[in-house]
Parts: C-alpha cells; structure tokens; sequence
C-alpha cells in the first residue's frame, strides 16, 4: 500500500476503540498484528516508577519496589501521577525530599481522589463511618481468602466518608470462587457492622450493595458458580465501548431463567450478608477496640492492623464446592513438580511447602542433655574429676595430657 517492502519502515497505530475500525485496515498486510497491552505488572511498575522518579528528589528510605505492590492494576499515567503528586504534596509541605509519607499520601489521591478537609462531620457520623469501616476490614482479617488489609481510614475522600484499602501481595489473573465469596462478605461488612452496632442501615453502604451485586450476579450468569444455573454463560455481549469495558449484555434466556438467577444471586448475597454477621459477632470486642483506635487516629496503617488483628477469630472454611451434589470428592493430590520433589528430598520444603518436622532423637541422649543443662557439666564429668589445675602461660600450647 505505497510502501516498498525491502525498506525499514513499520507502521505502528493505537487505539482503545479496535470494535469500530474498517476492516480494511486489518487486512493481511497492512495492520495484520494486534497486540493487546495490559495494565503492567509488579515489575513493570518498578520499572516505570524508576523511570519516573529519575530527577525528583527521594529520601534514601523509600523502597519503589513496595509501592510498585502497593499499586496493582495502576497504568504507566497513574503510576506518573502518584509521583507528581508526590512531588506537589513535598513543595507544599516547604519539604526538599519526596519522602514516604507523601508517596503514601499519593496513592491514596489516585485511588479515591484527595481529602475533603471541608467536610466537618458530626460525633455520631465518625463513629459511625468508623464502625462502617471497621467492618469491612475487621471481614476481611477474619476470612481465610482475603487479601491483606492494608489501610482503614475515616478521612472523607471523594464521595466516600472513609475508605479501607486490601491489597493482594503479588498481582493475580484470576479468581477462585472462595476468593469471591469473601468479596461479597467484604463488601457487606460495613452495612452488617451498621445493623449490628445501630440497629439501623444507613446510605453508605449503597456503593458495596452495588459491587456486591454485579459480583454476584457474574457469579451466576458468567463464571458459572451456580449449582441451580450450571456452567453456562447468559447473556449475549452488545459490544466493547472501549478495550475490555463492556458496553452491554442482550438478555437471551427465558423469564424462568431469569427468575433462577436472581435466586441465586440473592442466596449468594443472603449467605455473604451471614458470613459477615457471624464473623463480626465473633469479634465484637476486636470491632469496638478497632473504632477506639480509629476515632483517635484517623487513619491505621499495615502494621498498626496486623498487631490489632493479631486475636481475631477466624471463620470456618466453606465445603468444597463441586458444582453438583452428584459428583465424588476427589482425594488424590495435585501432580508435584521436579523442583518440589527435589525440594522434598533435599529437605527444603515438607508438606506444603513448610519444613518437615524434625526426626526425635534418642530418648536417652535426650536425657543426658538435659541433665548436663541442669548441672552445667557433661553427663560424664563426675566419673573423671580433674587430679590438678594448673596456669598455661598465654604463649604456649595447651596440652591435655601434659601434667603439672
């Protein structure tokens, strides 16, 4: 198409519309090669922050690897924004050097937008925004397939009068339906922790009931984790407005289908709404000393929420689920590589990659080195009491046999 094929020129092109070119354009020999560019993973961030962060001043303690985990599903624009923000935050601030608390301060801006020091909230909001908050990450601690949680805080950001931040440890491509159903028990925490403490439901939990529900309701009609609906998909797709945002879905089922789903998606909102009651129920005591802290402080970090959460009790894990009832629960294990099999006869790593237990030793011997603790001595030095002490000059050989 006017271009010699012996010279060196590639035509590159980007969009984020691919469902409205003409498709002459895709033909063999023109833009025959789509490559689909994802958001970056944790090394990716790493890098694209170093890039960023060269010519800015950075305090020698900041670690651009941990705010690459801090990151994830952030953009190379984001990741750029999080350090001009940075960056604004420390000018302001008559500061030098971007520091972490700045980096942290950062995140958060890009995240859920800056603090609305404005809104002056009355005594009973804070408690109950805490006591919202507290919920959800007092869930989440208390699950056994929920990320870390991270953050808590009670600072109007946005629209939202607090926030509580979970974020995975290493980037994850997919989900497991345990993980998901502890979603759905997450999102609800807030508004069980409002019924249980208040008696009364208020309107900040509309965004959780909303992410909650369309979870749910993939659950069903798209991931088919529904017994009653099967593994199906329902529902035809109308179309991408933009690269992997869905414009709509057509409904191509039946009214009875359709009554199914919304069955199962309200059992599975009624079992999470359960779990998260039970779990804060457990741990009543833990929530009011969670929303002490936070009506002092504000604001609870990593390290603040592990020490805090370290008496939490946890839930029972759920049955395995198999789909159908009919169906026999497999016991055979999965297939171990050929470095978790070295690892296991090195004795690097045991059952489940923990170090296996140690070998008891002889009874006897136990005995005898607990006897030499008691007294200080080997077990044997009252048989052979020493026949002389004598001094050995510091420039000579000590000899065992020698006797003065």
């Amino acid at each position: 198409d006017g271009f010699d094929v012996k010279t060196n020129v590639i035509l590159i092109a980007a969009t984020n519309r691919p469902d409205i070119l003409d498709p002459a354009l895709l033909r063999p020999g023109r833009f025959d090669r789509q490559i689909a560019v994802d958001a970056p993973d944790m090394i990716g961030r790493h890098r694209i922050l170093e890039v960023h962060a060269q010519g800015k001043p950075v305090t020698a303690d900041v670690d651009l690897l941990a705010v690459a985990r801090r990151t994830p599903g952030f953009t190379g624009a984001d990741l750029a924004n999080v350090l001009n923000e940075a960056a604004l935050l420390t000018a302001r601030s008559d500061k030098k050097v971007i520091d972490n608390a700045a980096l942290d301060e950062a995140i958060d801006r890009v995240i859920a937008g800056p603090q609305k020091r404005t809104r002056i909230m009355s005594a009973k909001e804070r408690k109950i925004t805490a006591y919202h908050e507290g919920g959800h990450a007092l869930v989440a601690a208390a699950l056994n397939h929920t990320d870390p949680v991270t953050k808590v805080t009670i600072l109007p950001r946005g629209r939202a009068l607090g926030y509580t931040m979970v974020m995975p440890i290493d980037d994850k491509y997919s989900t497991t339906r345990n993980e998901i159903l502890d979603q759905l028990a997450y999102a609800l925490g807030g508004r069980v922790a409002e019924e249980i403490v208040f008696h009364e439901p208020t309107t900040g939990a509309s965004n959780d009931i909303e992410k909650a529900t369309g979870m749910a309701r993939k659950m069903v009609t798209e991931f088919g984790m529904s017994e009653r609906v099967g593994a199906i998909k329902l529902g035809q797709s109308t179309g991408e407005v933009f690269l992997g945002r869905d414009m709509g879905h057509q409904r191509d089922y039946s009214e009875e289908v359709a009554r199914i789903v919304d069955e199962e998606v309200r059992s599975l909102i009624d079992a999470a709404h359960d779990e998260a009651y039970a779990a804060l129920n457990a741990n009543r005591d833990l929530l009011d000393h969670l929303v002490l802290e936070l009506l002092e402080k504000e604001t609870l970090n990593v390290h603040e929420l592990a020490e805090l959460f370290k008496p939490v009790v946890k839930q029972p894990a759920r049955p395995t689920w198999l789909s159908s009832q009919t169906r026999q629960l497999s016991d055979r294990p999965p297939v171990l590589t050929p470095a978790e099999i070295a690892a296991r006869q090195n004795g690097a790593g045991g059952q489940n990659g923990h170090l296996p237990p140690p070998v008891p030793a002889d009874k006897v011997i136990e005995e005898q080195i607990d006897e030499a603790a008691s007294v200080g001595a080997h077990p044997l030095a009252e048989e052979h009491p020493p026949e002389q002490v004598i001094e050995v000059p510091d420039d000579q050989p000590v000899n065992p046999g020698e006797k003065g």
